[in-house]
């Protein structure tokens, strides 16, 4: 008897099964995959009861007040409960009541945000097409056919309750920020401050940081130092005072310099001292080239012509280093005649508060 498709009598037939297609190859086929659409739309709670609406309107509100009282209570921890120098019990009351009045003042704006749009805003599902958008008539008008919509989805004109308790607290939610912010501004007049340094006549100049005093003998032609007062150790705040009184100390040929009137004697046999603390935004000047006799600010690149009296050249700085007179004592070392006669640093604190 004559087997299957002519295979021999008694033979058995090997029946191909389709290979499994191994996880993670895609399969690509013919056959459209059917939309399933959206699941039939639940309303909600608010939806279908007035009542719960405007509970849910009243809690919203709610959140928003206890944003308002969060933010007000930050400013009134700021101010009745102060840090006290060395007082680290201070320090933990005054952040843990900050920490939860910030935290109170944030977080019931968000949530007072969840809730309404959850329970009040419009909750049907749809679809947005994806398409080119260009600045066109058509699509002005279209965006602001979406703000309108989006306006009384969300009844922002029309809750007024809950639209005065959003504004109430955004408002009031930058206020302890900005106390404590302009708290950082120094009480007393900020220029006086900085005209004021360690250097008074008879200071000698000295290395930093080792404090060694200078010599004039010291400094040769092309050399540069960086200086402090000879007596910073003894100041109770020597951080605060080094930031205004840090000077560098070069040495040129006397003829190279050009000293206005009245500045003859600011320097000795070519020798001259300036701030170190740059005009611009007080980054310390630290890098001087011998051979152009110029400083410059690495921050933001201004450039100081020492044989100009530090003259501003280049960069935003808006006017030369202040110079530091000086002269020899009766041991040779290097001493300041005076003070500035300017400000040091930044420009801007010339500006009145």
């Amino acid at each position: 008897m004559a087997g299957t498709d002519g295979a021999a009598p008694g033979t058995a037939v090997e029946k191909h099964e389709p290979s499994p297609v191994p996880a993670g190859i895609a399969v690509i086929t013919d056959d459209a995959v059917e939309n399933p659409g959206f699941p039939p739309h639940r309303p909600r709670v608010s939806d279908i009861d007035p009542v719960k609406e405007r509970q849910n309107e009243r809690r919203v509100f709610w959140l928003f007040l206890a944003s308002m009282a969060g933010s007000v209570s930050a400013v009134v921890a700021y101010i009745v409960f102060p840090i006290h120098e060395g007082d680290m019990e201070s320090v933990r009351i005054s952040n843990m009541l900050l920490g939860l009045g910030f935290a109170l003042g944030l977080l019931g704006i968000g949530f007072g945000a969840v809730h309404w749009s959850k329970s009040l805003m419009e909750g049907h599902e749809h679809v947005e097409e994806r398409h080119e958008t260009r600045g066109q008539p058509q699509t002005i008008a279209r965006a602001s056919e979406i703000f309108t919509i989006a306006n009384q989805e969300s009844g922002f004109t029309r809750r007024k309750l809950i639209r005065n308790g959003l504004l109430g607290a955004l408002v009031l939610a930058p206020l302890s920020a900005v106390v404590i912010f302009r708290d950082f501004a120094p009480a007393a007049d900020p220029v006086k401050l900085l005209k004021q340094t360690m250097w008074e006549e008879g200071t000698r100049l000295a290395r930093d940081p080792s404090g060694i005093p200078i010599k004039a003998s010291d400094v040769t032609l092309g050399s540069v130092f960086h200086v402090i007062p000879e007596n910073l150790h003894e100041s109770s705040h020597p951080l605060e005072e080094k930031a205004k009184a840090a000077v560098l100390l070069m040495r040129l040929r006397p003829e190279e310099l050009n000293p206005s009137p009245g500045r003859e004697d600011w320097a000795f046999r070519g020798i001259v001292a300036y701030s170190k603390i740059c005009t611009h935004v007080g980054c310390p000047v630290a890098l001087y080239e011998q051979h152009t006799h110029h400083l410059l600010c690495p921050c933001h690149q201004s450039q100081f012509d020492i044989t100009r009296e530090a003259a501003v050249i280049f960069g935003p700085a808006k006017r030369p280093l202040p110079q530091l007179p000086i002269t020899v004592d009766d041991e040779g070392y290097l001493v300041a005649r005076s003070d500035f006669t300017e400000p040091v640093g930044p420009s801007f604190w010339e500006r009145s508060l």
